[in-house]
């Protein structure tokens, strides 16, 4: 059997202009790359694209990541904007084509941070827009370094990541939206402390779903290596 190929949604921005001339970038942060690598998949890596595309990037691919970056645009929950953000319509809707066509090919998807979100609301779940009036723990957590964990993560009994975390553990944080109403498609797998949801699976349709990033802190905490092992080799 060849190695997996690991398709990871990319992200688009603008160029400074001091290497590029302004203009538009695809990329995917490296350590998905990186971490995939070293699982033993192969990256490929989908620039956001028009919709009709999914269909044949997915049958490219073994598996799909959805990665972190933007929050989910309000309107695709059907709620309206209460909070300044970082957003691209055309990223959500390149991913959830993507994830359709993903469940319609039955290929297993991990998403991540964002990637959590957009597969919530795409099973008709929907987001708190503001994390900060619901806890006080510090979820976006700089100047904390990134691969640092900077609170508790409590997982489930017969969930995935409680193969792979244990019971309790601590990870990272950089999110300022957060699951609200969770789909019935998906099965609460971890939370925090504070209560905010950090994971969600669907173990028959190969799903799963972390609100960390693991891809931040793959090379120095164990456990995020392990998530990636799991994700190529198993998922």
């Amino acid at each position: 059997m060849g190695r997996q190929i690991i398709g990871i949604a990319a992200n688009e921005v603008m160029d400074s202009g001091e290497v590029l001339h302004h203009l538009p970038v695809s990329y995917t942060p490296g350590g998905y790359v990186k971490a995939v690598q070293k699982a033993g998949g192969l990256p490929f890596v989908l620039p956001i694209g028009a919709e009709d595309l999914a269909k044949e990037y997915i049958s490219q691919i073994d598996k799909l990541i959805l990665a972190g970056g933007q929050d989910v645009s309000p309107k695709f929950y059907k709620q309206t904007q209460t909070v300044q953000g970082d957003y691209s319509e055309a990223r959500d809707r390149f991913e959830l084509a993507l994830l359709e066509e993903a469940l319609l090919q039955n290929k297993p998807v991990f998403a991540v941070c964002r990637g959590m979100q957009l597969m919530n609301v795409f099973f008709g779940g929907d987001l708190k827009q503001e994390l900060r009036s619901f806890t006080k723990i510090l979820h976006m957590q700089n100047p904390i370094p990134k691969e640092q964990p900077s609170h508790e993560l409590l997982t489930q009994e017969d969930s995935i990541l409680q193969q792979i975390y244990g019971a309790k553990t601590n990870v990272n944080s950089f999110h300022n939206q957060a699951l609200n109403r969770v789909s019935s498609n998906l099965t609460e797998s971890a939370f925090c402390s504070d209560g905010v949801i950090e994971a969600v699976e669907n173990k028959p349709r190969r799903l799963l779903a972390v609100q960390w990033h693991p891809d931040f802190a793959f090379e120095v905490q164990p456990n995020e290596m392990t998530i990636f092992n799991y994700v190529v080799k198993k998922l």
